[in-house]
């Protein structure tokens, strides 16, 4: 008993205090929500108890050893620490003999094979259980090793977040959390950026997730005024800051998944983060120390940048190159000898990110890479109400906040309700375990694990012709090592072919047996090949035409009144009408801190200055309020042709469409060609046409890519073959809403009305072989622009089908590079093609 507990009733009074000198340091991107949304604990501690205990481990050349630090008094020994399932059962009289072990038998630990064992440590007063894995973390040259393999992080920055419980920890959540990110083939955390729950580190340490551990400080508010009086270089702080590491590395150290230790984020620099530093050097020279702040690589082991370019990451990787950021070239140098990792990179704010897999290339090209982590795991919108009572989740001022961010806390690769984004379907194919490459009757399996051979996988292929599963089995394929490879021969596939056939063959990698975290037969990785040859459609030219185009005009199932389509297969609809905008993206709608020029090279936007928004761009010119002028319209037999232009007021710049229906058989043949005038200086966000169908239309199959959503930077998820949905499933649910739907590549594509099928629409590729994408939404790009959440989106008596020639890239511009060069749609001239008819 302390003095203070006495005998009968006691009162504890916590005084919670919103803000105070503390709040100086704890600027982290988040919510600030104050109050105590952790355990509080009064303990009472046993005479002849441990004061502490540090299992520490090791793994190298196939051998395991534990070296214990146990910190009691004289009166707590005999200390006894067993391992009953290793067999080890020591006993020490006093401190002094306590000494470093060889473990027989143990298997090393791994995100991939996280092996635990069970320890006690047991003194005359009290019995302390740890559950300890064995594995080393060093770095040899410019590499990062555990347990003498090269490490590369597939991670994730997470925050403790909920809708309805804020910053509170639900170990049942977490623990669903941390098993889904280990489905989508995530491998590592970072604590953005602040130590969490410690049974989360417990959870690492069971499902196997690496973990970058990050001490509770932020001051990047101090950026605002140039990192004046930044508590980082204050000597005021110095205490608090070695006070907050102490008990970060105190509390934390005995979990194996931890391999780096993080002095915070965003803090500037400065003696004090230097100090931070050397006290973990001393403290735990086992594992190496990061912070992204130390530009000159004084004193922290690894090399670690944000949303740096695929330019300049590429740089990092060289042996030599330009100047790094903020670095002298002396300071470079030192820089390119330590391993290196983008804390965050790829920021995952609404439709997006792009480019996760240029990063990734990088990776596999460039040792000295060691991947990183994407901005961010979720969304942390707060689950709240409109006036109408609809339900949505609100972000930066919608509570009435005065200073906000908007929704920039929407940032996640899942949205608030735990629903993965496409976005999160991408990156688990990018960073697959296994990748397929596919010769002539072959293909070669590498597995990049970590550690893990593929004995626990099964390689499962299909044959589907036109998307209809014709011959499935198994793969028999010997276990691959890490980062092995092997070729194995296909079976035999034949030959399909006939006009519009393709056959694609579809590898998938399936666990063979369930796993804490996912089912048996869980999909790890896919990849596909063209099988069959697919014979070109042509299509057939037109008859003579005349400007004599009778009032009401028949071309197979369409209908023309003066020249206008006013119906399908029976159906209303109007259109084909241009569409060049679409319902900016949070990409599209944030300036740039970096751009690229024709050739890629990253353009350096420093002292403040930033590309404007995407969206603003697209405004200003109009895209969003083009308007039509009929040129000429052609009437023949078999055909019509329509010549518009397209612009906007106040504007010289043009689109010029020609709109030709041609009658074959009982179907009809559009074709639509799209030609710019000259002037246009901007990048669009697509290139295509809107239909406008009656609201009843309600459900799509379609023969191309998905299941979900792709576009020209992000598209490594999709895959050929044969869907369905309802239109309201075909979209993502962002928080605030914006462009979403597109599927890349259509052949076919077939509408329900009502339930009943009614249109089927062929697409023919351009003399390219490019085919077109689809977007079926239930709001038109322009109405989804104008609603800041999906409550505000109007009442829909239509639907909308775009069909697109070309879409802009997604990118990562909220923060980070725009669209890469390759992947950005400048004015060009395109041809639409069409094969409709009735169901």
């Amino acid at each position: 008993m302390t003095g203070i507990l006495r005998e009968g009733t006691n009162t504890v009074a916590v005084r919670v205090h919103q803000w105070s000198a503390a709040s100086y340091l704890e600027d982290q991107d988040q919510w600030w929500l104050p109050g105590i949304f952790r355990e509080v604990t009064v303990q009472a501690r046993p005479a002849g108890g441990l004061d502490d205990v540090w299992l520490r481990t090791g793994w190298a050349s196939g051998a395991a050893t534990l070296d214990p630090e146990i910190t009691a008094s004289d009166a707590a020994f005999p200390v006894r620490l067993r391992i009953d399932e290793l067999g080890i059962d020591v006993t020490w009289n006093d401190a002094s003999a306590i000494l470093p072990l060889v473990v027989p038998g143990a298997e090393p630990w791994s995100a991939e094979s996280p092996r635990l064992y069970e320890a006690v440590v047991t003194s005359s007063g009290e019995a302390v259980t740890q559950r300890i894995g064995f594995r080393t973390v060093r770095i040899e040259g410019d590499l990062l090793l555990a347990n003498d393999r090269r490490l590369v992080f597939h991670g994730m920055n997470r925050h403790e977040a909920h809708p309805d419980r804020g910053r509170v920890f639900d170990e049942v959540h977490a623990r669903e959390d941390l098993a889904r990110m280990k489905r989508f083939n995530v491998n590592a955390i970072r604590t953005s950026h602040y130590p969490p729950h410690p049974r989360l580190l417990d959870l690492a340490d069971e499902l196997g997730l690496w973990v970058v551990l990050e001490c509770d400080l932020e001051t990047h508010g101090f950026e605002v005024g140039d990192w004046v009086g930044n508590p980082s270089d204050d000597p005021r702080f110095r205490d608090v800051y070695l006070d907050r590491i102490e008990r970060t590395v105190e509390r934390d150290k005995n979990h194996a998944s931890i391999v780096l230790w993080s002095l915070g984020n965003e803090s500037g620099t400065g003696e004090n983060l230097a100090a931070m530093a050397a006290w973990v050097h001393d403290r735990d020279p086992s594992r190496p120390v990061h912070y992204e702040g130390d530009y000159a690589g004084r004193y922290t082991d690894v090399y670690s940048r944000m949303y740096s370019s695929v330019p300049e990451t590429e740089s990092i990787g060289q042996e030599s190159g330009a100047l790094l950021m903020a670095a002298t070239a002396a300071e470079s140098a030192r820089l390119r000898t330590k391993p290196f990792l983008l804390c965050e990179y790829v920021h995952a704010m609404g439709n997006g990110p792009g480019a996760i897999d240029q990063y990734e290339d990088l990776v596999d090209r460039y040792p000295r890479l060691h991947g990183g982590f994407v901005w961010e795991w979720r969304d942390h919108g707060i689950r709240t109400h409109a006036p109408s009572g609809d339900e949505f989740f609100g972000y930066g001022g919608d509570f009435d906040e005065v200073v906000h961010d908007g929704n920039f806390v929407m940032d996640g690769m899942i949205l608030s309700d735990d629903t993965p984004t496409p976005g999160l379907h991408e990156y688990a194919a990018v960073v697959a375990p296994f990748r397929f490459a596919f010769a002539d009757g072959s293909v070669t399996v590498s597995n990049h694990r970590h550690s893990s051979d593929s004995a626990d996988v099964e390689f499962v292929w299909r044959r589907e012709r036109d998307g209809v599963v014709v011959s499935e089995g198994v793969l028999e394929v010997a276990p691959v090592a890490a980062g092995a490879s092997r070729l194995v021969p296909l079976p035999e596939q034949g030959h399909e072919r006939g006009t519009g056939s393709e056959t694609w063959l579809t590898l998938e990698a399936r666990l063979r047996e369930a796993a804490p975290w996912a089912e048996a037969g869980h999909v790890l990785a896919f990849g596909q090949t063209r099988v069959g040859a697919a014979t070109t459609r042509t299509t057939r030219r037109r008859g003579p035409v005349t400007d004599d185009v009778p009032a009401t005009f028949d071309v197979g199932p369409a209908r023309f009144q003066a020249g206008r389509l006013v119906a399908l297969a029976g159906r209303s609809v109007e259109g084909p009408s241009l569409a060049l905008f679409r319902a900016p993206t949070d990409n599209d709608s944030l300036a740039s801190r970096g751009s690229y020029d024709l050739e890629g090279t990253a353009v350096d936007r420093g002292n403040g200055v930033e590309a404007p928004p995407l969206a603003d761009l697209w405004r200003a010119a109009g895209l969003d309020r083009l308007t039509a002028r009929v040129i000429s319209v052609r009437a023949g037999d078999d055909a019509l042709v329509t010549l518009t232009r397209h612009g906007a007021a106040a504007s010289r710049d043009t689109v010029t469409s020609e709109t030709t229906w041609q009658r074959s058989g009982d179907d009809v043949l559009l074709t639509i060609t799209l030609t710019p005038s000259r002037g246009w200086d901007l990048v669009w966000p697509r290139l295509g046409v809107r239909l406008d169908l009656p609201g009843s239309v309600d459900r799509a199959s379609w023969f191309g890519t998905g299941p979900l959503e792709s576009y020209p930077d992000s598209r490594r998820a999709a895959r050929v073959g044969r869907f369905d949905s309802a239109i309201d499933d075909l979209s993502a649910d962002y928080a605030r809403p914006q462009e979403t739907g597109h599927r890349s590549d259509l052949r076919s594509l077939a509408l329900s009305d009502a339930g009943a099928a009614w249109l089927r629409i062929d697409a023919i590729a351009d003399e390219q072989g490019r085919l077109p994408g689809f977007t079926l939404s239930r709001h038109t790009a322009e109405q989804i622009a104008g609603a800041g959440h999906p409550y505000e989106l109007p009442a829909s008596d239509a639907t909308y089908l775009y069909l697109d020639a070309a879409q802009n890239g997604l990118g990562s511009r909220a923060c980070g590079v725009d669209v890469w060069p390759e992947f950005a749609l400048r004015p060009e001239a395109r041809t639409l093609r069409f094969s409709l008819s009735a169901v």
